[in-house]
């Protein structure tokens, strides 16, 4: 095991964010679309956590639960997921897309005590009528039958005794996408946020204290975890937080007026603001790192930025189960179409069938050894997809590339089914399993179809029970279902009715033939 990237025995990651309890700098500078405005300094984001920890303690939620939070880009997230972490709670990342049958199974299979959510997300949960949480607290209002927590926190300490936490307790309980059944509930501990500040925050991102930090990634999601929460706070950092509909010109002018020193977008946003005829007009000469992950970024829009802003766009690969694992650090060659080198003291290689690591040039299985201190610890409740991960020493990530003989790794495509849309991942098993609840759905195959802007796009082959029944209003029809169904970024933009789904000769649908004919 690497211990430069090993954490103490006793640690908890927000040890890392009180070293600046008594700053007055910005630790977080929130804006939304409105033109509201709110910066919150170290001093203030220390006394909301121990306040909001010390709410969540005296309504019966302590070390070890774990507690749902639905919040979107507001301070109040920060104050919401570093209490729970303070407090040893551990939080479990939820989309404010999410739908009551997603919601219910995070509750019930993570075993959820609780549930912090905004005003405006309440809905869903409250559907889920016979799963009995101990405490529902809400933020940004109020509504019968929740607590509120603000109010809670507002009436508590300053101080607070947090309890003794190690390096191998649970900090964060993420789910992700499977390609079959549902989703899997990927643990991290605090030892994990100690190797991940120490890799992807200065590695990748290149923060320093007093830089301001803009990532995009929304709460929610584990690079929400990644980027705009610990790569920026535990380092002294401004977190930038803009809470508004991505538009291109928009972004471009909050990078200029904010004078934002460190970027990290989506591929699909790097691509609309590239397609701006003006976007040399932008005045960023305060930027002096643009990272992008989630899915390859195209070489027009890497060069787009250069040209207009003598900046490399560096590509980033990593996992929920992992950190960021092969990128192009600053001041390193770049080779345009290359994912760049592992990250400094994470061990991955790319290894055959058999688990050992191949020759440059050939290509293998992207995987990272199972002492890498940025690796998750398990499948939460699930030790055989756990073992199944895993390939002798090596966990396998499910995506394939080679390395040439300098040691770059170059993207070949995904080992399974996921589908990666605008850096939304996504399981053609989720879909599917709505699309079949419909009544005029006979059989389906969910493939990625390959999109300008977004990479990928959700694309459904579908038999239909009654083939008279095909029409473009049919089509509008299914893709609304899925949205009312499920998170509303898994619809399919694109669905093609089919006579029958191409089969092996036991009956399994061959999405590899599909997708090829994309």
């Amino acid at each position: 095991m690497n211990t430069e990237l090993t954490a103490p025995e006793t640690y908890n990651i927000t040890d890392e964010v009180m070293r600046f309890k008594e700053n007055d700098t910005a630790a977080v500078a929130w804006r939304d679309q409105g033109g509201d405005r709110k910066d919150i300094s170290y001093r203030e984001l220390a006394r909301k956590i121990n306040q909001y920890a010390q709410a969540l303690n005296a309504r019966g939620i302590h070390k070890g639960d774990r507690v749902l939070v639905l919040l979107p880009r507001i301070p109040e997230a920060y104050f919401t997921y570093l209490a729970c972490m303070r407090a040893g709670i551990i939080a479990v990342p939820c989309s404010e897309m999410l739908r009551e049958k997603d919601l219910r199974f995070r509750m019930e299979h993570a075993e959820a005590k609780g549930v912090v959510a905004f005003h405006k997300t309440t809905a869903e949960v409250n559907k889920i009528g016979d799963y009995s949480l101990h405490e529902k607290f809400i933020i940004g209002g109020e509504e019968e039958g929740w607590t509120p927590l603000e109010q809670e926190a507002d009436a508590a300490s300053n101080e607070y005794q947090a309890p003794v936490t190690s390096r191998e307790d649970t900090v964060v309980l993420s789910y992700t996408s499977g390609t079959t059944g549902n989703p899997k509930g990927v643990v991290h501990t605090h030892g994990w946020g100690y190797a991940h500040v120490r890799t992807a925050a200065r590695e990748w991102l290149g923060v320093e204290e007093g830089d301001v930090v803009w990532a995009t990634a929304a709460p929610g999601w584990q690079k929400w975890i990644w980027s705009p929460l610990l790569s920026t706070i535990t380092l002294g950092a401004t977190a930038f937080v803009y809470n508004g509909a991505f538009d291109a010109s928009t972004y471009l002018s909050l990078l200029e007026k904010e004078k934002i020193n460190v970027l990290c977008c989506t591929p699909t946003e790097y691509r609309m603001m590239a397609k701006l005829d003006d976007l040399a007009s932008y005045n960023l000469q305060e930027l002096k790192s643009a990272v992008s992950a989630g899915e390859p970024l195209n070489r027009p829009v890497i060069q787009a930025f250069k040209d207009a802003f003598q900046i490399e766009v560096r590509d980033g690969y990593g996992q929920t189960e992992n950190t960021l694992l092969v990128c192009n650090v600053q001041g390193m060659t770049v080779k345009p179409g290359s994912m760049g080198k592992p990250t400094p003291g994470n061990p991955v290689d790319i290894i055959s069938s058999a688990g050992d690591p191949v020759e440059p040039g050939e290509t293998g299985d992207i995987a990272v050894h199972k002492d890498c201190p940025a690796l998750f610890k398990e499948y939460y409740r699930d030790p055989e997809k756990t073992d199944a991960a895993f390939r002798g020493e090596w966990y396998v990530t499910g995506d394939q590339a080679l390395k040439d003989e300098d040691g770059y790794f170059w993207f070949k495509g995904r080992s399974d089914d996921i589908i990666i849309s605008s850096g939304y991942t996504i399981g053609p098993f989720e879909v599917e399993d709505v699309l079949l609840k419909h009544t005029s759905v006979k059989e389906c195959a969910v493939i990625a179809s390959p999109d300008e802007i977004r990479g990928s796009v959700v694309k459904a082959c579908i038999v239909l029970k009654d083939p008279a029944e095909e029409s473009e209003e049919l089509k509008k029809k299914l893709q609304d279902y899925v949205k009312q169904m499920t998170a509303p970024y898994k619809y399919p933009r694109k669905i093609e009715f089919m006579k029958e789904l191409p089969k092996t000769a036991s009956g399994k649908i061959r999405r590899i033939e599909l997708r090829e004919e994309e």
